[in-house]
C-alpha cells in the first residue's frame, strides 16, 4: 500500500502538472529546462500552488521564455517580496537547445507545451517542456475510446480472477 502524502513543502518529485496537455497535443518531443525564479515563488512551487492549464512557452529575443505560468504569491512572505503571479519567466536552456526549440516552433502547427514542473535530485525546479502538435477531434475520441476500453478489459479481468 502506498504510503500517506506528507502535508508540506516538496522537497523532490512533481510540484504541478498539465495533464490535459497530453490529451489534446501529441507530444512528439520532450525537453527539461530550468526556469529563473525568485525565492518566494520557489516557496510557493514547493507547496504545490502552480498551475500550468494556461501555460504556453516562446521564444522572445533570442531566449526561451513561459508566459502565463501562474505561480501564487507566498502568503507567508513580506512586502518586500511581493511578485506579478502570471509574469513571464525566463527558461533556462543550453543555447543549441534553445535554437532547435526556436526552430521547430517557427514551423506550422508546432508549439511548446509545458508538461510539468518537478524538482530533481539536487532540489532545483525543472520545467519539462513537450514539443506538440495539436490533435484533431478524431484522434481525441479515439484516445477517450482506448482509455475507457482498457478501463473496460481491466474491470472483467479483475471479476474474472
Amino acid at each position: 500500500m502506498a504510503e500517506p502524502r506528507k502535508k508540506g513543502l516538496i522537497s523532490h518529485g512533481v510540484a504541478a502538472q498539465n495533464r490535459k496537455a497530453r490529451f489534446d497535443y501529441k507530444i512528439l518531443d520532450t525537453y527539461e529546462a530550468g526556469i529563473a525564479l525568485v525565492g518566494p515563488e520557489v516557496k510557493s512551487l514547493r507547496a504545490g500552488r502552480a498551475t500550468l492549464t494556461e501555460a504556453w512557452a516562446g521564444e522572445r529575443d533570442g531566449e526561451m521564455w513561459i508566459f502565463n505560468l501562474y505561480i501564487p504569491e507566498w502568503q507567508a512572505g513580506s512586502v518586500v517580496a511581493k511578485f506579478e503571479p502570471r509574469r513571464p519567466r525566463k527558461l533556462l536552456l543550453h543555447r543549441k537547445q534553445a535554437e532547435t526549440l526556436a526552430g521547430a516552433i517557427s514551423r506550422e502547427g508546432a508549439t511548446l507545451v509545458p508538461l510539468d514542473i518537478h524538482f530533481n535530485d539536487r532540489g532545483l525546479a525543472k520545467l519539462t517542456l513537450g514539443l506538440a502538435e495539436g490533435k484533431n477531434k478524431a484522434d481525441k475520441r479515439a484516445a477517450i475510446a482506448d482509455r475507457e476500453w482498457k478501463r473496460d478489459k481491466a474491470r472483467v479481468m479483475r471479476d474474472r480472477g
